[in-house]
């Protein structure tokens, strides 16, 4: 049976392997989780979180610093608000869209979640005069 550091130590070994004959990260990390090799060892680790590793790995062999490569996955992981997602190939649409459905599922409140409650009423405050739109002010026989 091997150790612990045994098996972190051959991990990386692979990881190394894998990165230094990819530069796509998330490719590398789908071939690495599918391998029906390691399928047993990976079941618990996210796909995410493969392709981070992959990502500081690929930085490290590049010679970037830790800080630089945080940054470019921070860069890759997040999503711009005033991005124009029409522009984006196919490729770089998929990677946001599941950006945003990784975001949606930690964020999304579940009935087994203690902070859950079912049919939440909200008023809201009536300080100011509500303003008018000049469209829903005139009068049916106009038209």
């Amino acid at each position: 049976m091997p150790t612990v550091f045994q098996l972190v130590v051959y991990w990386f070994c692979v990881v190394y392997c894998f990165v230094s004959s990819f530069l796509d990260c998330n490719r590398a990390a789908e071939q690495l989780k599918n391998n029906p090799r390691h399928k047993s060892y990976l079941e618990q680790v996210s796909l995410r979180q493969l392709e981070k590793l992959f990502c500081f790995l690929r930085g490290n062999l590049r010679g970037q610093s830790l800080a630089e490569t945080m940054e470019q996955i921070q860069r890759d992981t997040t999503i711009d608000p005033e991005e124009d997602l029409n522009k984006l190939d196919d490729k770089e649409l998929a990677k946001r869209k599941s950006i945003m459905d990784e975001l949606f599922e930690k964020n999304q409140k579940k009935k087994d979640d203690p902070n859950f409650v079912y049919d939440i009423e909200v008023e809201f405050p009536q300080d100011e005069q509500l303003q008018s739109c000049g469209w829903d002010t005139e009068s049916a026989d106009e038209f």
